[in-house]
């Protein structure tokens, strides 16, 4: 099956750009990432905190059946314009990956379609090729496809 969400990642570059284009209007997509719940859903983790504006900052946390904890993220918001884009760290805590920052633009295609485009920019391209060995492109496409079925519903 066709991953919906690209990946370009150039040689030698510490960077990544992921593009996906959605079947919702650029005020849901953008809405995917501001609202915690509709956040819980398409990630499948736990927000913590979601302080949406400049010096905010995020905590999201993922548990096993048992109640584990298994994932950990956190960062701080730099930029924040509804409807058109968020700048911010990404940060999994335990893990020997460095801090990233990550720009996430949100583009209106027509009054239904619209563009999300991030650009992740990592301490090092070994940084960089590391993540791409995990099941990373797996796991955006996965978590992208979420996003699109939860948010349809919004409609």
């Amino acid at each position: 099956m066709e991953r919906k969400t690209k990946i370009n990642a150039e040689n030698g570059k510490q960077e990544l750009v992921i593009t996906r284009e959605f079947d919702l209007p650029v005020e849901l997509l953008f809405k995917a990432y501001e609202e915690p719940e509709i956040v819980e859903q398409w990630m499948g983790t736990k927000v913590l905190k979601l302080e949406n504006k400049r010096h905010g900052s995020y905590q999201f946390e993922t548990s096993d059946p048992g109640g584990n904890v298994v994932f950990k993220a956190n960062g701080t918001i730099h930029e924040f314009v509804r409807d058109q884009k968020i700048t911010r760290t990404f940060e999994m805590e335990n893990t020997p990956f460095a801090v990233q920052l990550e720009f996430l633009e949100f583009e209106k295609l027509t009054d239904d379609t619209s563009k999300l485009t991030m650009q992740i920019v990592y301490k090092s391209v070994e940084l960089r090729d590391q993540t791409l060995k995990l099941p990373f492109a797996q796991g955006i496409n996965w978590a992208h496809n979420r996003l699109q079925e939860i948010v349809n519903k919004l409609k």
